[in-house]
């Protein structure tokens, strides 16, 4: 019988690249993806999907969801980042991202300097989504997702201007907060947020 010869692209070799997408916002969920991708199906252009044009990030993602080995995305939701704290959701979400994975990578390499706590091996890269291309393509996937999510948070509450500003802590932002309060989606752990439920004369919730 002829020797067997393990190849790089199986299971026991693969990596993941892990990115996060919405720590700062004020509302919505966190999102993290987590990404195989294959040797034999190059993508070019990846890049930190914050760097990218919304149109170049949206045909990166459908080319990522075709041409990845797997890929998983995932999050955290609103009560679970006021209940945790944000960078313990954030893990959360990653995990879940990882455990979701089709393949079972031998490493998982995550942009930024913390790991989640993982069954396999693990290291953290500053700046991994534009050095790294399975990060860079975890940012897109999350990035896009979070997006969409938003674009749903503003059909359900138009009057915050989720489609615009992300959730961010912009000025219409937090003039939309001050006359109709926070909605069900607004971290209320978050300071900007917790001031305005604090006060005594405050909007109602909407």
């Amino acid at each position: 019988m002829p020797e067997q010869v393990a190849l790089d692209w199986t299971p026991a070799g693969l990596i993941a690249g892990v990115d996060e997408a919405g720590r700062g916002p004020l509302a919505g969920p966190v999102f993290a993806a987590a990404v195989i991708l294959d040797d034999l199906q190059p993508i070019q252009g990846l890049a930190d999907s914050k760097a990218l044009s919304a149109g170049r990030r949206a045909r990166l993602y459908d080319e990522i969801r075709a041409k990845a080995l797997c890929c998983c995305i995932a999050q955290a939701t609103t009560e679970e980042i006021d209940r945790l704290n944000i960078l313990r959701a954030t893990m959360l979400a990653m995990q879940r991202a990882v455990h979701g994975l089709r393949l079972k990578p031998a490493l998982v390499q995550v942009d930024g300097n913390r790991l989640p706590v993982l069954p396999m091996a693990a290291e953290a890269i500053v700046k991994g989504d534009a050095r790294v291309p399975a990060i860079s393509a975890a940012s897109i996937l999350a990035k896009v997702s979070r997006d969409l999510f938003c674009e749903e948070m503003h059909r359900s509450h138009p009057q915050y201007g989720f489609a615009t500003h992300k959730g961010y802590g912009t000025a219409e932002h937090l003039e939309a907060l001050r006359a109709h309060g926070p909605s069900p989606w607004h971290r209320r752990s978050f300071a900007p947020v917790r001031a305005l439920v604090a006060e005594p004369s405050g909007a109602a919730s909407a």
